[in-house]
């Protein structure tokens, strides 16, 4: 089918699955109503993770895999052999819609929305790793299909899962530091190469991946290495950068515990790169190598806030509440909650919640447990939604909370992309100008930055010919 039929075909028709009786099957099998059939796009590197998640559950059944390199989906091939292999997501749609009920999807970002929403327009459930989409408007559809559709969401941010999330939130809405001002967010992102200039040089396509349907609907270039298998985060037409990769997680927990909602403005500053003396590069198709953003976020709870991000080995300063032999955060990063009474610090994935000074803990009394904890470590977060999918309930980080947080990372990012924007001095042309490095202003409710034309482009995206989102 091509990609036009196909996206019309998604749009228009739907489908029904057929509940098989138990005594059908004979006694002992688990009846379908009680297992979860999934189709899963991007079985390699992250996704192997996902649906090993999956399965410990033992309520899910794989119909189908999918994966455009058959080097990375080797693994996850061969623990389920039983589900039909596919490199083209189309193909997954066309043979198995009526016997899936729920995606998972966890290919590159730039194919999130591609290949999530014409299942999720069926009424497939959706399991998506972080983040969302790979732009705003992506993130905005993919919340309102969602809703529209009444299907079970979640985002791979399994933090959002964690009794340490919940733990932190009870602490903040207790009071125990009072209200909340500022949150300062950090990562040790990247660790893959950024700030780099774009690949030139052609390199030969491995014979086991199919470079345009990886590329999707991004634009078509000479393969090379620099883009696979991990690299790919740190280039604008495929990933998200430091922020987008663990924007999802470390800012989960203030965006949740204090209801940010959209961000009103966005500010950044990013590294500079030099290709000779007094010679600045041009590598804006390469995410920075380090950056810090600044948003704001006006809230009808908590006033104004401000929500500080670091990444690239860039640390926000350090309390002066905290001792020499102490650290913030851990070795991934952390969040410092300022508030009007007292400190709160956490590692990444809102890890090990602790007041500063440190001798705060020895008077907290813990509040009690307000939110349920779900069960299980790792696997927590994929068993929270298969749950959801078969018996009802909520998720932790559903698209009407996941797809917010989305667009908030993502405005992030609109700061960061202003900031790297350049245009030739046409008076020197060794230099440049920067339209771009002014606080962004965001019109949250119609999608739009309100300041700074070019930047509106970036929040819509571009695609390939034949692969436009409806």
């Amino acid at each position: 089918m091509r990609r036009r039929s196909f996206l019309k075909n998604a749009a228009a028709t739907s489908a029904a699955f057929s509940i098989v009786p138990s005594y059908v099957l004979g006694k002992g099998h688990v009846p379908p109503s009680d297992t979860l059939y999934v189709a899963a796009f991007g079985v390699g590197g992250r996704g192997s993770g996902v649906m090993r998640g999956l399965d410990a559950t033992k309520k899910v059944k794989f119909v189908a895999l999918c994966d455009v390199d058959d080097r990375r989906a080797a693994d996850s091939y061969k623990a389920y052999s039983a589900a039909s292999k596919y490199k083209d997501f189309r193909k997954v749609y066309d043979n198995h819609l009526k016997e899936i009920d729920a995606v998972m999807v966890a290919t590159p970002d730039h194919t999130h929305a591609t290949i999530a929403l014409p299942f999720m327009r069926e009424k497939k459930h959706a399991y998506v790793e972080k983040p969302l989409t790979h732009n705003i408007r992506e993130a905005r559809l993919m919340t309102r299909v969602a809703k529209e559709m009444g299907i079970v969401t979640q985002m791979g941010n399994q933090g959002a899962s964690s009794d340490d999330s919940r733990i932190a939130r009870e602490w903040v809405e207790a009071g125990v530091i009072g209200d909340v001002e500022r949150v300062d967010c950090w990562t040790n992102r990247p660790v893959w190469p950024q700030g780099i200039p774009l690949p030139q040089e052609k390199h030969n396509i491995p014979k086991e991946l199919d470079w345009d349907l990886w590329l999707g609907p991004a634009a078509m270039r000479d393969y090379n290495d620099a883009y696979l298998p991990f690299k790919w985060r740190g280039w604008w037409d495929f990933g998200t950068g430091a922020m987008g990769d663990m924007g999802c997680h470390i800012i989960e927990t203030p965006f949740s515990v204090l209801d940010l909602g959209y961000p009103t403005e966005a500010e950044a500053s990013c590294t500079t790169n030099w290709v000779g003396d007094f010679v600045e590069a041009d590598y804006s198709a390469s995410c920075p190598s380090s950056s810090i953003v600044r948003l704001k976020f006006n809230t009808e709870k908590h006033g104004e806030v401000r929500l500080n991000w670091y990444d690239g080995g860039i640390l926000p300063d350090l309390p002066d509440e905290l001792k020499d032999d102490e650290t913030i955060g851990d070795t991934g990063g952390g969040s410092i909650f300022y508030g009007t009474k007292g400190i709160m610090v956490c590692d990444v994935y809102s890890r090990n919640a602790r007041l500063l000074p440190s001798e705060m803990m020895d008077l907290l009394k813990p509040p009690a447990p307000k939110y349920p904890r779900i069960e299980g470590d790792v696997d927590g977060h994929q068993k929270n939604w298969v749950d959801a999918c078969l018996k009802g309930g909520e998720t932790s980080s559903d698209f009407s909370r996941s797809g917010p947080l989305t667009e908030s990372v993502l405005m992030g990012n609109l700061a960061i992309r202003a900031f790297q924007y350049k245009t030739r001095n046409p008076e020197n042309s060794r230099s440049f100008n920067y339209p771009g490095r002014r606080k962004i202003q965001w019109d949250g409710a119609n999608m739009r930055v309100t300041n700074f034309e070019e930047a509106n482009r970036w929040v819509q995206g571009n695609y390939r010919n034949g692969w436009e989102l409806k």
